[in-house]
């Protein structure tokens, strides 16, 4: 790469490095309602952490609402009790998040989470009930949790109403709440449980549509979403039998909608954080997602809130460590991160900033797709952009986990970090035998 592109990164590059580094950033988002805050793995420290100190400037400083992840919204909705400070919730969310069981719970049951859930059930104690922020998920893999979540609101509250649940119940319990072997079923019944769950649907929309605002019924509300997730879970199971892009569309239309339904019932001033991987708030038209007719959250925030404030922030590192899984339902275990591929964002950024942390803010663009690349600016070039999931597999990076991306039209503004660490599982990792300590990883 020539110098003068090297020296044009440097002098873009704004230094990352303590809370007073983010000004800038805060500056750009300003009055903006939608932040959503990226990360490159869901295992890396350092993501999470960066995370942690933008969003506490923005409940601080701008009066953010709620921050909305990717997890399951039964879960999370615990935690969002605990931290603020519900009647009967426990005062450590700590303790909620290290319930979390579902795999991969190291997601958020993590020491990063906590110290953030921790921070914000103290900030909420100072504050009157209806002013305090919120914590939910915006997932729908928590198809059986949400189900059971159903009933036992149902039995509580509305016991006429309890048999429109058993008949979902019944429709499911065949499947040992094992979500994924619900697909295959449908070829021999391709309607599957949806005409119950429609009818739960239906009845639970009807119940929650009074529920409005934070002094409003969140009792209601949650089981509105807990019905939603069902509705939106079976729809994603079924896609699953396809290897195209419906079962993720599925996924990020139901996140999206989520976060409106989150913003209504929050009330007109209603600002939101999101904290979910690049390729969930990423906007999928400036990369080669676009091309399969992938949408996510970011594109479908942007073409629906533009008018009101959207930031989107993404996140990248060249080399480090990692939590992540060998394959689906493994055992987590920390991984070397490999130097990134010749070639690709990261590694253009680390021969830049060798060894730094970086923020850049893009200029405002008018997003195309596909996107006009080339426009004599490094941040214009469509280059692989890393990506790492739960699984992971390093010795395969090379021809894996990068995604086509021309970054000032995918995020609004980008922290660099050159090299990260694996984040801090709740749940203590499995020890690793003699033999597994001599397996190669990172080549």
């Amino acid at each position: 790469m020539p110098d003068t592109d090297q020296d044009r990164i440097r002098n873009h590059a704004l230094p990352l490095t303590d809370q007073a580094s983010l000004d800038p950033l805060v500056e750009r988002i300003g009055d903006a309602r939608y932040v959503l805050l990226g990360e490159a793995s869901h295992g890396t420290a350092d993501y999470y952490q960066v995370r942690d100190a933008l969003t506490r400037r923005l409940i601080e400083e701008k009066g953010f609402s709620f921050v909305a992840v990717e997890g399951d919204w039964p879960d999370c909705q615990a935690v969002h009790c605990a931290v603020v400070a519900a009647p009967g919730a426990p005062e450590d969310p700590g303790e909620v998040l290290a319930g979390f069981r579902r795999w991969p719970a190291w997601m958020w049951a993590n020491t990063d989470v906590a110290a953030f859930a921790r921070w914000l059930r103290r900030h909420n104690e100072a504050l009157p009930p209806e002013r305090r922020v919120g914590f939910f998920g915006l997932d729908v893999y928590s198809l059986w949790e949400s189900l059971h979540a159903v009933l036992g609101h149902l039995r509580e509250h509305d016991p006429d109403q309890v048999e429109h649940a058993l008949e979902a119940y019944r429709c499911f319990e065949p499947y040992a709440a094992d979500s994924q072997s619900y697909a295959p079923a449908t070829r021999y019944v391709p309607e599957g449980c949806e005409p119950q769950v429609v009818s739960l649907l239906t009845e639970l929309r009807r119940r929650a549509a009074g529920a409005a605002g934070p002094d409003g019924s969140l009792a209601e509300f949650a089981a509105r979403q807990n019905a939603e997730v069902l509705a939106g879970a079976e729809r994603y199971y079924r896609a699953m039998l396809d290897s195209g892009p419906e079962s993720w569309n599925i996924r990020d239309h139901h996140m999206a909608d989520t976060l409106d339904r989150l913003m209504e019932y929050y009330g007109p001033d209603a600002k939101a954080v999101v904290w979910e991987h690049n390729t969930h708030i990423g906007d999928a038209r400036a990369t080669d997602m676009a091309d399969i007719g992938e949408v996510n959250v970011g594109q479908l925030v942007r073409e629906r809130h533009m008018g009101k404030g959207v930031v989107l922030v993404g996140f990248g590192s060249h080399s480090g460590t990692v939590v992540a899984a060998d394959a689906w339902g493994d055992a987590p275990r920390i991984m070397s991160v490999p130097p990134a591929r010749t070639g690709s964002l990261e590694d253009l950024l680390h021969r830049a900033l060798p060894g730094a942390r970086a923020l850049f803010v893009f200029p405002h663009v008018q997003l195309q797709h596909p996107p006009s690349a080339g426009r004599g600016e490094w941040f214009h070039e469509e280059r692989g952009h890393r990506a790492i999931g739960v699984v992971y597999r390093p010795q395969h990076e090379r021809v894996r986990n990068y995604v086509p991306t021309v970054l000032a039209q995918r995020y609004d503004a980008f922290c660099y970090l050159d090299r990260t660490q694996a984040l801090t599982p709740l749940h203590p990792l499995p020890a690793e035998t003699p033999e597994q300590q001599t397996w190669p990883v990172g080549v």
